[in-house]
């Protein structure tokens, strides 16, 4: 049974990892592999009331983290609907592009904490149309955006998918991950920002236009959304409730919200601009790959694969910290998400409580190591999709500057712990 758990994980991680290669949607792979993972452990289980038992035990940790990303996802796509982040698009006003360089990596450092890096990536390369005519340039300004993008989810508990996992399953809080891997992360942005510094030649560009007549609608809904996102972990805190809870309950109240703010439009007005309608936008393909992938390693944790993998790996390599460092490197290679599912099951709370330097380190690692390269992140994808940014292109110009951004935002952080 274990060999054939493994050989099913290894296939539907390579599936997951070629993707763009054999052009199979990574949702499709992940789903299959979860679902056979269970299937070979309940068959060739003696105990199937415990199989299903440790099957129930999972799928209510998984509901929590799939709940909570529903929630994030309609609340920013509705602030979207409302053309809020034109708000944020109309307060770039400079022309000189080194200038303009810092205030962007600044901003997405800064916004991807709070909407997520994926979010982030897609309103900067937006923005960077409407500024930089010259694709060679943009590319590059793309490519700083996704390394300050990623730094800046993992220093935030909601700014990231690995974050959010990590928080939502008590291996790290809202306090600690900010004030802990706040210093790695901006290092992580800023040795990359400080080599194009120089390197960058001079050069005026076309200042944007403010938008003094941005829809009042939107202000409101970027003000309350981005708020009630704010609040979240306070709600958490406050309550000791799980964190899917506060988003729910913050849903609720932004629903609310959009009603009253347009009650007195008509049906036909007040439909793309409805939760309903964002509802029908967010990315259900991401919320299914997230389940079919830990499912997956749910199965492996049930068999005690996992430890005994953590165990060969502490024997083999030893420093934990070399051990969370190559996980962040790999991440760029695969999907941080599976890596992230398979190593915070790897170790117990009861070895590693709550906040401890494993679980910080991994945020840092999953959350920042993606920037590597551009297929390890849903920002660099994303961005590669929306410019037709080649793979060979990022490898050339901006894949070991990120490598140095991440080691030197690794050093910091064993460092300061």
């Amino acid at each position: 049974m274990i060999s054939l758990l493994i050989g099913i994980f290894v296939v539907g991680y390579l599936l997951i990892a070629l993707e763009h290669n054999i052009r199979l949607n990574k949702t499709a792979s992940a789903l299959i592999t979860g679902v056979l993972c269970w299937v070979v452990y309940i068959l060739f289980s003696d105990n199937k009331e415990v199989v299903s038992e440790n099957l129930a035990h999972h799928l209510a940790e998984i509901a929590q983290i799939l709940f909570f990303l529903m929630g994030a996802m309609t609340i920013v796509e509705l602030i979207d609907a409302h053309d809020g982040f034109d708000i944020v698009k109309s307060q770039i006003n400079t022309p000189n592009n080194k200038r303009l360089m810092w205030i962007m990596a600044i901003l997405s450092f800064f916004l991807s904490a709070i909407i997520d890096n994926l979010t982030t990536a897609i309103v900067m390369v937006s923005i960077l149309r409407k500024i930089i005519k010259d694709k060679e340039q943009r590319m590059l300004f793309i490519g700083i955006m996704i390394i300050a993008a990623n730094a800046g989810g993992a220093w935030s508990p909601i700014g990231d998918v690995t974050t959010t996992m990590l928080w939502i399953k008590g291996q790290i809080s809202a306090s600690a991950v900010i004030t802990k891997v706040f210093i790695p992360s901006l290092v992580c942005t800023i040795i990359p920002l400080i080599y194009y510094q120089f390197k960058l030649p001079k050069q005026d560009l076309e200042k944007m236009e403010r938008n003094e007549d941005a829809n009042p609608d939107g202000k409101k809904m970027l003000v309350f959304g981005v708020g009630i996102l704010l609040l979240v972990p306070v709600f958490k805190t406050v309550t000791h409730l799980p964190p899917y809870m506060g988003i729910l309950l913050g849903l609720g109240l932004v629903w609310v919200f959009s009603e009253i703010i347009h009650s007195n439009k008509d049906d036909e007005r007040r439909r793309p601009l409805s939760v309903a309608h964002a509802l029908s936008r967010i990315d259900t393909s991401s919320i299914l790959f997230f389940l079919g992938i830990l499912l997956a390693v749910g199965a492996l944790e049930s068999t005690h694969l996992l430890k005994g993998f953590a165990g060969f790996l502490n024997e083999s390599v030893g420093n934990l910290d070399v051990i969370v460092t190559i996980i962040g490197v790999a991440s760029s290679v695969v999907d941080n998400v599976p890596l992230l599912a398979a190593a915070q099951n790897m170790y117990s709370l009861a070895d590693f409580p709550m906040d401890s330097k494993l679980w910080l380190f991994l945020a840092y690692s999953t959350g920042t190591g993606g920037s590597i390269l551009i297929i390890g992140s849903a920002a660099g994808v994303a961005a590669m999709g929306m410019e037709d940014i080649s793979f060979t292109w990022y490898l050339r110009r901006i894949s070991l500057f990120a490598l140095l951004g991440f080691l030197a935002g690794a050093l910091a952080f064993v460092l300061i712990n």
